[in-house]
């Protein structure tokens, strides 16, 4: 037998190998986490998922596994790994409650596009639809809160199913998928032949095709506009779009206001950054949409908290809707110039063939309604002259210790609006929050995902009485595993957001908005958290300066006013041109 003969049949052996490993189907699934570059893993064992825990024993050297300690803890975390990480956040959990106990993540992550894999185990193939012991239709249960999900019976069928889950929930509009898989195919031997990533699937369009003669149309109402104003959320920041949005903004000299998950998109302290847009946004943007002539959306849904009144929102402008989800142009305000796409590519067309322009005297109506802003809100909130501590000053002191280089992760309420409005943002992904479902709750777990994500940068997680109270048992899985988030806990003993709607539109009937909580700092200790609270202005600057310089997790309490309000506010049903400032 000749050489080539030999090293004929030995690659063919080896072929022959390779093509008949066994592995069982829970090996299979920790397999293609590695093909996909996966280096977390949020969750909590359970019977149905048993040996996918059996298996990732022996990938503990690869797999860094967080053990939450609640699996709405663990789709938290992970919606927050992947907001400040840019890659997908993974989840196990068990069946029945395992499963069910996702599904509040699931929804939020479905109406903020983060994407997650979620992998749940499932009773046995022979006993679905028996209401056997933790038995749930998983899929039928989670069908509404995920972009796609899929039950898996047979081994064979994992490598395939999870690579569709990670292309499904990456690209075009990001979001939830879960893969649920019945305890026999994780225990299933099978002849496993490796590990191909996707990247298509028939009848899945992820990017719909550019049609350049929309870039052209809205990029010749750009160049007549006198008032034209850009409108930028998520979708910048999803398509890693950040300096195209910046370089069209400057060449075009239009003001640009944020969403609220817009926020970090662009630096706070650009020349061109006008606010916040919203129902507690900044005053001029609100007001100034009602005045422009072009208004200009990017990567933004026109959620109902923006618009305001619908039949009152814009109607004096010719609108430009750039999206990559066709399914959001004309949902909620008609666009004169639909373009499809993904912001990363369209946008840099669009700069093309926008003149270079300045809009002096449009952009200085801005100003002088931020200045109107500034006297009536503003200077009263950071600079109070009562005793009171208020929201806003505890976050202008954190903006001074951090440079606008954190990481701020915020619950859901008025410490929510007051955050967003006064934080500072130097760097994209530094903003998380729940946007579209306002998920109390998601502050503390998403901080510690947000950490394991990006754990070279400071990440405090603000957040209020009430929110902290609903997943306060993710402490544990800080002691354990070590994640060294900041938690501000902005204390007015009252469920705040609530309490203000209360007091604004229900003549003060402050119907159980009332909450008694825990002393925290001693919580925390029982956590080996060290922390402090703090009750006096003295106290403030020095007691965040701690909580910053802290190598490690730190606990702060504030306790700020208790019937404080955030003002502006569009109230619900006005336009949003009716915005108060008082």
């Amino acid at each position: 037998m000749n050489t080539l003969e030999i090293t004929t049949n030995i690659a063919s052996s080896q072929q022959e190998e390779k093509a008949t490993t066994q592995l069982s189907g829970s090996q299979a699934v920790l397999e293609a986490l590695l093909a996909e570059g996966v280096d977390t893993i949020f969750g909590y064992p359970g019977g149905a998922i048993m040996p996918i825990y059996d298996a990732l024993y022996d990938y503990n050297d690869r797999l860094k596994h967080i053990l939450v300690r609640h699996e709405q803890g663990g789709v938290h975390a992970a919606q927050g790994y992947a907001r400040t990480s840019g890659r997908v956040g993974v989840v196990f959990a068990t069946s029945g409650p395992g499963a069910t106990n996702l599904v509040t993540g699931l929804a939020d992550a479905q109406i903020d596009s983060n994407p997650i894999v979620c992998i749940t185990g499932q009773v046995f193939a022979h006993l679905l639809g028996t209401d056997a012991f933790q038995e749930t239709d998983v899929i039928n249960i989670t069908t509404p809160v995920t972009k796609w999900n899929y039950q898996v019976t047979d081994a064979c069928e994992i490598p395939t199913a999870l690579a569709k889950a990670f292309h499904i929930a990456r690209t075009g509009r990001p979001g939830p998928v879960l893969i649920d898989i019945t305890k026999n195919a994780q225990l299933q031997l099978f002849a496993y032949e490796g590990y191909n990533v996707c990247n298509h699937i028939r009848s899945y369009r992820p990017k719909p095709i550019v049609r350049k003669e929309y870039v052209e149309q809205a990029a010749a109402l750009i160049n007549e506009a006198q008032k034209p104003f850009v409108l930028f959320g998520q979708g910048v920041i999803l398509g890693k779009a950040e300096a195209d949005l910046k370089a069209f903004i400057e060449k075009a000299g239009i003001p640009a206001a944020a969403t609220v998950m817009g926020l970090s998109a662009l630096e706070t302290d650009h020349p061109l950054h006008v606010g916040m847009l919203g129902m507690h946004g900044n005053y001029a943007p609100n007001v100034l949409t009602n005045e422009c002539d072009v208004l200009i959306a990017i990567g933004m849904r026109f959620d109902d908290r923006v618009t305001g009144r619908l039949d009152k929102y814009a109607k004096q402008a010719k609108v430009i809707h750039l999206d990559i989800d066709p399914a959001e142009i004309d949902k909620n305000v008609k666009a004169t110039v639909p373009v499809w796409g993904d912001c990363k590519e369209t946008l840099p067309l669009l700069t093309k063939l926008v003149a270079h322009r300045e809009h002096t005297e449009w952009l200085a109506r801005f100003r002088q309604l931020e200045q109107e802003e500034i006297n009536e809100v503003i200077h009263e909130e950071l600079n109070p002259t009562t005793d009171v501590m208020t929201m806003g000053e505890v976050i202008k002191i954190l903006n001074e210790l951090t440079g606008g280089d954190a990481v701020i992760v915020t619950d859901v309420g008025q410490h929510q609006m007051v955050a967003c409005r006064y934080a500072k943002f130097n760097r994209s992904k530094s903003n998380v929050t729940s946007g579209g479902l306002g998920t109390m709750g998601f502050g503390l777990p998403a901080a510690i995902g947000a950490w394991h994500g990006t754990p070279d940068r400071t990440v405090v997680a603000i957040i209020g009485d009430g929110g902290i109270q609903m997943t306060i048992q993710e402490l544990g899985t800080i002691m354990q595993f070590g994640a060294k988030v900041k938690i501000l806990i902005l204390n007015n003993s009252f469920l705040g957001m609530v309490r203000q709607w209360q007091q604004l539109f229900h003549d003060k009937r402050y119907s159980f908005v009332n909450i008694t909580s825990p002393d925290f700092v001693t919580v925390a200790k029982g956590y080996n958290i060290p922390g402090r609270s703090v009750k006096e202005r003295s106290d403030l600057q020095q007691a965040l300066q701690e909580m910053v310089d802290h190598d490690g997790a730190f606990l702060l309490e504030v306790m700020v006013g208790k019937e404080n309000n955030v003002f502006p506010m569009v109230p619900q049903g006005s336009s949003v041109s009716e915005i108060r400032l008082k």
